[in-house]
């Protein structure tokens, strides 16, 4: 039985492209009439997990200042001792610190000062020498506070306070500070300052960048000027605190300002002061100073011709530098009289642009408004008849910069917590 032939379709090469040409042809045709969708990327949404991967934007730096070389370098001999000098009747040492997360005293701030105080400043006391050691939580806590003991004339009494030249050298009783730029160690102990507890810290303090000068007559030896100030900000601080026998492991950001002033500048051209260093949530560091020549019971205004004001944004530790020379401080709630028609202020609203003398920066229209909220703060009052008020603690920040440069429009937040210190007299 004979099978039948089979049917072989041999096709050659130009029939094969002829045949995938009607194949793409037809699909495309299918397409287009919409009988068949097209492939679609995955278009969901992005996961947790995505999102987590997508690296935040940097956040924009306001413009810098430009400071002279000069501005920004300390010697050890303008770290050292001045009110040996018969011109010099006060002098100030400052350390502050915010602690951060990897505390055990998270979100506490920390307040230390050695103060040569003119004799005129505590008026009656026959006690000039101050020593402030104050320590506040979050939630309350309340530690520390300051005292002012005897200076004895040096054959009959040593006084409490002592300093040496160069480099930081300052003693007060048990508590003391030593170093040389970048570098300081501070120990400080309550002694009689807070008599409910025991405190004892130890603090190193590295400043990663150089210091600015605030306030100087001169371009050069500034140790040999009769009135000056310089402040380190931004410093990485290290160490511990104790409180009653426990012991704490403390790091976070600090400040330390020196300064002094002569015999000329009295209580009468000073009557009071406010001073803050903030640690931003953002990481900038902000610092404010203002003084007040004129009595509260004369105006409670502030002047606007005021050459001691300073207000310092750093956004990175202390290497670049926003000084602002025009500052409007508003006092916008006070605390009950320490003496008549004197309060001390626990919220200050302050707007900051760039001076006149500042024509580069004024180009930016940079703007700075802020609210400082005095939280929880230990007070010290003496009255007859020195009438002086101190009050020194934890406060908070809010408030907006902004400014405008080739990329646009900027409007930045600001939220921080740090320490003030503020001052008020009768006279």
């Amino acid at each position: 039985m004979s099978s039948k032939p089979k049917l072989k379709i041999k096709l050659k090469k130009i029939d094969a492209i002829i045949v995938v040409i009607l194949l793409v042809i037809a699909g495309l045709v299918l397409v287009k009439a919409g009988y068949v969708a097209p492939l679609q990327k995955d278009i969901s949404e992005p996961t947790p997990d995505d999102i987590e991967d997508i690296p935040p934007l940097p956040i924009p730096t306001p413009p810098e200042s430009i400071t002279m070389g000069y501005m920004r370098a300390v010697s050890p001999e303008d770290e050292g001792v001045h009110f040996n000098k018969i011109n010099i009747c006060r002098e100030w040492w400052y350390f502050s610190a915010v602690f951060d997360e990897s505390s055990d005293l998270n979100g506490w701030v920390v307040s230390i000062s050695f103060n040569h105080m003119a004799r005129s400043d505590l008026l009656g006391t026959s006690k000039p020498d101050l020593m402030v050691l104050t320590l506040h939580g979050p939630n309350g806590e309340e530690y520390g506070g300051m005292i002012n003991k005897e200076r004895g004339l040096g054959i009959i009494k040593q006084p409490t306070l002592k300093a040496k030249t160069p480099g930081v050298s300052v003693r007060f009783e048990d508590s003391w500070a030593e170093g040389e730029s970048p570098e300081w160690h501070v120990h400080a102990e309550d002694n009689d300052i807070d008599k409910s507890h025991d405190i004892i810290i130890d603090l190193d303090y590295f400043a990663p960048f150089a210091p600015v000068w605030t306030v100087g007559e001169r371009a050069f030896q500034k140790s040999k000027s009769n009135i000056a100030s310089y402040m380190f900000t931004g410093c990485n601080i290290t160490g511990t605190v104790q409180i009653d026998g426990k012991e704490y492991t403390v790091k976070g950001t600090g400040h330390h300002e020196h300064s002094w002033s002569p015999k000329i500048v009295t209580r009468g051209s000073i009557n009071g002061w406010d001073w803050s260093h903030i640690t931003l949530d953002n990481g900038w560091n902000l610092y404010y100073s203002n003084y007040y020549q004129t009595p509260q019971y004369i105006s409670s205004l502030t002047s606007k011709v005021n050459p001691f004001g300073s207000l310092v944004i750093t956004t990175d530790k202390g290497n670049s530098i926003t000084v602002f020379n025009n500052i409007n401080p508003e006092i916008t709630k006070s605390d009950d009289e320490l003496f008549p028609f004197v309060k001390m202020p626990t919220e200050i609203n302050i707007n900051a642009v760039a001076g006149i003398e500042q024509p580069l920066l004024s180009t930016y229209n940079i703007e700075l408004d802020i609210e400082l909220s005095a939280r929880n703060t230990c007070e010290k009052v003496w009255k007859f008849p020195t009438y002086v008020g101190m009050t020194v603690g934890m406060n908070t920040i809010s408030g907006t910069i902004s400014w405008i440069d080739d990329e646009g429009n900027h409007e930045l937040e600001l939220n921080g917590v740090g320490v003030i210190w503020s001052m008020r007299a009768l006279l």
